[in-house]
């Protein structure tokens, strides 16, 4: 099995590739930080491969994953694990501007290359690691809860294009908590996990072809009060 991983360099993403390789994939390593990958290439051994990108730099960051994807010979499963975000409350535009930039362009673009593949091949994996911040909006990070709620959305509408179409394409969306990575940004963090931990949840949910799970998944009791939650109480909580 060939896999690829936008966004490996630290965090979940580089977690994520040990726990793949273990498991007998070629993994594909994509990310901004090029030292990063290298480094963790000689960890990961010879079925490990390197490409360079900004996801940001939307046309680049496709002709890089299609240059990666025809070095490896091709893909089963991409994890889309490339994002970024900032405590915002005073709306500067540029923090804005780049949580946007990748989060949802950059995401957006990834997808479209890793649909437009295993469409061609009928059949494929797309994984993208969302957030629990998708189910309501944030005053202190705007753009970055509404980010992930895009790339919530936009996987269910994916899903239900290959249902239409009737193509074994699986996509699954991982809505995680708290991990412990530079992202886990503020005050207030609880049941914040190790990315170890949560690679391997995802993995499980991963070989279990899930739809949707919460990563760890204590947070499904979080995500139920999210969505359930009257917005006059919601306001006042957070």
């Amino acid at each position: 099995m060939k896999a690829i991983i936008v966004g490996a360099s630290s965090g979940i993403g580089a977690a994520l590739a040990h726990v793949l390789i273990q498991h007998g994939y070629r993994v594909g390593l994509v990310a901004r930080r090029l030292p990063l990958l290298l480094e963790l290439q000689k960890k990961l051994g010879p079925t490990s491969f390197v490409k360079q990108a900004d996801i940001a730099d939307t046309a680049a960051g496709r002709e890089r994953l299609y240059e990666l994807i025809r070095e490896i010979g091709g893909v089963d499963l991409v994890v889309i694990s490339a994002g970024t975000g900032f405590i915002n409350p005073s709306l500067d535009w540029d923090l804005e501007e780049q949580t946007i930039a990748v989060n949802v362009s950059g995401f957006t673009a990834v997808a479209d290359v890793a649909m437009h593949w295993f469409l061609k091949q009928s059949s494929g994996h797309l994984v993208s690691i969302s957030s629990i911040a998708a189910l309501r909006g944030s005053g202190e990070a705007p753009a970055y809860n509404a980010s992930k709620a895009f790339v919530s959305n936009y996987m269910d509408g994916l899903r239900q294009k290959v249902t239409k179409l009737g193509v074994p394409i699986i996509i699954t969306d991982i809505q995680a908590g708290f991990v412990d990575t530079a992202m886990a940004r503020g005050e207030g963090l609880f049941w914040v996990a190790s990315p170890e931990k949560a690679a391997v949840q995802i993995y499980q949910a991963i070989r279990k072809k899930r739809k949707h799970a919460y990563v760890t998944k204590r947070w499904r009791l979080i995500g139920w009060f999210l969505k359930f939650a009257p917005n006059n109480l919601y306001d006042r909580l957070v």
